[in-house]
């Protein structure tokens, strides 16, 4: 089976959705399919990997993360690229990424007349505002909203990486519930892993190679740094962890804008305790990990998915997040969760995992459990194949593949909670810490 991969964005760079990209091309070739990827022009090739790249842009030599005006051009470059890959390759399949790569197949599913597969990573609409791309209140706000919802009813199926994803779809964007399947993010559990006794040498070694004290309790970051991502509020929970305990030293692993998340920690007077290793290429991913004690996922987002739990979980760490539908959706009982948005919060749990070694290494080993049984990329790669038969076949898909909306659910008020979710207050966690402690 050939299978025409979309991927509207700069393939590969080391974060978030290329991860899924890369996981989902490898595991399908592993099962005999042909993979290609058509992407923008800039982007790190990566061996075994068929990839066709855009012509670059006369007047635009790079390209930033997220949301961009320049990203209209890029698309359209985008668009002749995978027309012209198309015709020549004729692929039974086609599987875009993002709401642009989408749009892009829709027409492609027109002409060629063969299945789309969308892999919805989440709102459109709501990175942009998460972005600061797209103001909720403004003029452009309805008209991209229907614009995401005709994108949304265009594909033979969705794929959505947390079942958050998916009912978010159903109910707030009113896409057919027969085509939403929840396809979780996984992860390659044999490279990301716990350390092994014969490691100890070579992390000490990155220890002294980036300047840690010995002694310190390490506390593990690894993604894009951005407001929407939280890493403003992990820095000022981590100056209130350090003021708590001077022992704990951060290690802040990912880009872009590490000049000025440095800045930042020296203006908090914390830079002695933090650590940023700026960008690191995904390969070099899973030896930082095993660095840490204890990890940190405080994105802000409610509606994208977080891969990087999984890396987290599969490499046996106890895991600090804020409380969200699809922080939850991973960790389960098993994570730690501040009040979304809470510094404080953030810090409080921080230090109360760290105060409790036996007990956040135990739900570190349950995590690295729930990762293996749960999340492998060997288990997704056999599902996705699945989908893709039964949707060329034209046939039901497994029981595991489906999901309907919850019974009695308001399709307006989910629309405004797509709008809203974002900034509201999760539960109290407070009150959970002082029920563990007692």
């Amino acid at each position: 089976m050939r299978v025409l991969m979309i991927a509207p964005t700069s393939f590969f760079n080391d974060y978030g959705c290329h991860v899924r990209i890369l996981e989902e091309a490898r595991a399908l070739q592993s099962l005999g399919l042909q993979v290609k990827i058509v992407t923008y022009y800039k982007g790190r090739d990566l061996p075994g990997l068929d990839i066709v790249r855009t012509p670059p842009l006369p007047w635009r030599s790079h390209y930033e993360v997220g949301s961009s005006r320049h990203k209209i051009a890029f698309d359209l470059y985008l668009s002749a690229t995978a027309l012209v890959t198309a015709l020549r390759w004729r692929p039974h399949l086609l599987h875009a990424h993002l709401h642009e790569g989408a749009l892009i197949g829709s027409v492609l599913r027109m002409l060629l007349r063969v299945p789309l597969i969308f892999d919805f990573q989440g709102s459109l609409t709501g990175e942009m505002i998460d972005h600061r791309f797209l103001n909720p209140d403004g003029p452009w706000y309805p008209l991209m909203r229907r614009l995401e919802v005709w994108i949304d009813r265009q594909p033979d199926r969705i794929l959505t990486s947390t079942v958050h994803g998916a009912r978010l779809l159903i109910e707030a964007f009113g896409a057919p519930p027969e085509r939403v399947i929840p396809f979780p993010d996984a992860v390659n559990t044999e490279i990301f892993r716990p350390p092994l006794p014969e490691e100890l040498p070579e992390l000490q070694r990155l220890q002294e190679e980036w300047g840690i004290p010995r002694g310190r309790r390490r506390v593990i970051y690894l993604g894009l740094l951005a407001p929407y991502q939280g890493t403003d509020l992990l820095l000022e929970a981590a100056a209130h962890v350090i003021h708590q305990d001077p022992q704990v030293h951060f290690i802040i692993m990912g880009f872009p804008g590490e000049t000025f998340y440095m800045a930042r920690a020296a203006a908090l007077g914390i830079s002695a305790h933090v650590t940023f290793t700026g960008k690191l290429p995904y390969e070099h991913a899973p030896i930082y990990l095993r660095l840490g004690e204890l990890a940190v996922a405080p994105k802000m987002s409610a509606t994208e998915g977080s891969g990087k739990l999984l890396n987290y979980m599969a490499t046996g760490l106890p895991v600090v997040a804020f409380d969200t539908p699809v922080s939850r959706e991973f960790l389960g009982r098993d994570g730690y969760y501040a009040r979304l948005g809470d510094a404080g919060s953030l810090a409080e749990w921080i230090l109360y995992a760290l105060r409790h070694p036996e007990e956040s290494v135990e739900r570190g080993r349950r995590l690295r459990a729930r990762a293996t049984a749960h999340y492998s990329w060997r288990t997704a790669g056999q599902r996705l194949l699945e989908i893709y038969q039964a949707v060329r076949q034209g046939r039901h898909l497994p029981a595991w593949a489906s999901i309907s909306p919850r019974r009695g659910a308001d399709p307006s008020a989910a629309r405004k909670s797509a709008r809203e979710e974002a900034g509201r207050a999760a539960p109290d966690s407070s009150t959970r810490i002082r029920k563990m402690e007692e």
